[in-house]
């Protein structure tokens, strides 16, 4: 709680404890009017001094019709009847009295789910150490240019993103993707500003200004997510606008028009204290403050949830969008797979596998190319390159060098063919590279990229969500992409797509779904930007992902897993599913208790609980959307 809370607090027991003091004392003594007044005041200004302020500000600045200035007509007004009536002062203050009640645990409530948003604040760095003649210096990292290298020492942030070029250790990244294990980080590593350093000594080399890094573009786009409203919270801003002094003229003329009334047609007294009384009550009742709070406050709740869970939702309305989201296609590489390519198996080999893969690594080992760096992690060994002469890279085909006097030639069926040697292939999914020694066919090495740990059960979980449809859409080979969909149970794929092709494709598919119903595309390229900007809801991949594909992106993923979609489908559903019951709750009743006010039977203790009530039930609702861990 804080000290502002606390304060408010205090003055709330203070006056209640007033109020019940000054209610003991009228059972037993008989006090004139107005020292009873004076006495009653205390309680009053205790609790609403800073309600009347605002008002008298308010009214200054020619913003009448709101919350403050509702309360304070309304409690004014009450205490004027109290005096002229010799009734009682207690409901006015109880009004004040409650409304502060109300807005205590909207302000708790807005804590709670800022507390969120504030955790992951923590990652800004204050600053970055650099060694200047031995000695660390500590500077700025707004001041750190691109390629210096930065010393972060264990618990310090990573300030920058970059490379490591020293020192190994455990990075823990729970404030940007929600993961409480830690990852193992060691020299040629990239890592992202953010990140804790728990053990090693680094020393990393800049590859990004800091208003560039990872850090800066995640507290940008938290800080920046209350901008975009959804169609709820705007709504709600113009009902506001259009209710509030729409109920203001009512409770005048209901004031007015029936003691007006009843004088002049109908010549019985005006009872003109019943009908002010009852106006004043109208007033109270129609404080839109359960709508007006509470709205924002779930939306407000749901992105401080969501962050909690690794997941950036940049706005409120795209949190609204998601939730009426119908089709999710999916970028392949580097989006349900690792984009890390592996040596999946060896198939058809005359020789001994290890051996086999020797050979390869040892011919591919002047490459640059993915594909050599894959066989060179296999083998698993230092290569010594001096064993390795008369390399002939062949385009389009492979190598053919000289490996420890065997000559050894490694590539597609095209070099196999060149070589005049039968050779064989296999049904699996993934890049083929056929081996042969001393001009005999020794085996086939398969090169795949691996799957996500959770790429099928996202598949599942939307699946469950009421996804309707799963697409991929990807540049890679037929036969790689059908592979790939089938294993995952995606519905449609959509193959060697040029990046204009994808546009293309989203296009197609929105045209064909339904009118209320969202499409959302996942990706994490550079080359799936247009895509991501083009769809209804552009989800990125924001740990590994291309910095155009996160600008472009409506929704990150801190930590790359497309398991958070349906997690995050699931937030945007309750949050929307809370926004609803407040709206319907705080209306349904609004209404009832105006109507009841209106014709007399709803006393000021009603509107107190049409008002504060109402708000308080909608506030502590609202708060539900920030526990989303077990969706």
């Amino acid at each position: 709680m804080s000290k502002k809370q606390k304060n408010v607090l205090w003055r709330i027991i203070a006056s209640a404890v007033l109020i019940v003091c000054l209610t003991v004392i009228g059972k037993f003594i008989t006090l004139n009017k107005y020292i009873w007044l004076v006495l009653n005041l205390i309680p009053y200004f205790i609790i609403g001094y800073d309600i009347l302020k605002k008002a008298v500000k308010g009214i200054f600045k020619g913003q009448v019709f709101d919350e403050n200035f509702l309360m304070a007509v309304a409690t004014v007004g009450a205490i004027i009847i109290a005096l002229v009536d010799d009734g009682d002062f207690t409901e006015a203050i109880a009004v004040m009295l409650f409304y502060q009640i109300g807005e205590l645990f909207q302000n708790i409530a807005v804590g709670k789910s800022r507390k969120n948003i504030s955790e992951l604040m923590d990652i800004r760095p204050d600053y970055a150490n650099i060694e200047v003649d031995g000695k660390l210096e500590q500077v700025d990292p707004d001041e750190v240019e691109v390629g210096t290298v930065i010393v972060v020492q264990p618990g310090e942030k990573v300030p920058i993103d970059g490379i490591i070029e020293e020192g190994n250790t455990t990075l823990n990244t729970s404030a940007l993707t929600g993961e409480s294990l830690p990852r193992q980080a060691k020299a040629g590593d990239e890592v992202i500003s953010g990140c804790i350093n728990m053990s090693g000594v680094l020393k990393i080399r800049t590859t990004k200004e800091f208003g560039e890094s990872t850090v800066s573009k995640i507290l940008d786009l938290v800080e920046n997510a209350s901008s975009k409203k959804s169609r709820s919270e705007n709504f709600i801003s113009k009902f506001a606008k259009i209710y509030t002094p729409a109920v203001c003229y009512g409770a005048l003329a209901l004031a007015i028009i029936p003691p007006l009334v009843s004088m002049i047609f109908l010549g019985v007294s005006p009872q003109w204290g019943m009908w002010i009384y009852r106006a004043l009550t109208f007033l109270v009742i129609s404080c839109p403050c359960a709508l007006v709070i509470s709205i924002p406050l779930s939306f407000f709740a749901g992105i401080g949830g969501a962050s909690n869970q690794g997941v950036l939702v940049k706005g409120s309305s795209y949190l609204e969008a998601l939730a009426e989201t119908d089709i999710v296609v999916f970028d392949k590489t580097g989006t349900m797979t690792q984009g890390v390519f592996e040596v999946s198996g060896v198939y058809n080999n005359t020789i001994d596998k290890d051996e086999l893969i020797k050979y390869a690594a040892f011919a591919e080992s002047y490459s640059t190319h993915p594909i050599s760096k894959s066989l060179q992690k296999a083998y698993g060994k230092e290569i010594d390159k001096t064993l390795v002469t008369d390399v002939e890279e062949i385009s389009g085909e492979g190598v053919k060098a000289n490996v420890s006097g065997r000559e050894v030639a490694a590539g597609n069926r095209k070099l196999m063919r060149r070589l005049g040697l039968e050779y064989a292939e296999c049904n699996e999914a993934g890049t083929q590279v056929h081996v042969a020694v001393d001009g005999a066919y020794a085996g086939l090495i398969l090169i795949s990229d691996l799957l996500k740990p959770h790429a099928k059960q996202a598949i599942e979980e939307l699946k469950k969500a009421g996804v309707r449809k799963t697409v991929m859409l990807t540049g890679d080979a037929k036969n790689v992409a059908d592979a790939v969909a089938k294993e995952l149970n995606i519905d449609a794929v959509y193959s060697e797509l040029l990046p204009a092709d994808k546009v293309s494709k989203v296009e197609e598919l929105l045209e064909h779904k339904k009118s209320k119903k969202k499409l959302a595309f996942v990706g994490d390229g550079i080359n799936d930007a247009p895509v991501l900007s083009r769809a209804d809801i552009g989800i990125a991949m924001g740990a590994l992902g291309s910095d155009a594909a996160i600008e472009a992106a409506d929704i990150v993923l801190m930590d790359d897993d497309p398991l958070k979609i349906s997690k995050a489908i699931k937030i945007s559903r309750k949050c929307l599913r809370i926004v609803y019951e407040n709206i319907y709750f705080a209306i349904g009743i609004k209404l009832i208790c105006l109507v009841l006010g209106a014709i007399g039977i709803a006393n000021m203790w009603v509107a107190i609980f049409a008002d504060v009530g109402v708000m308080v039930i909608a506030v502590i609702n609202a708060i539900r959307a920030l526990f989303v861990k077990n969706l």
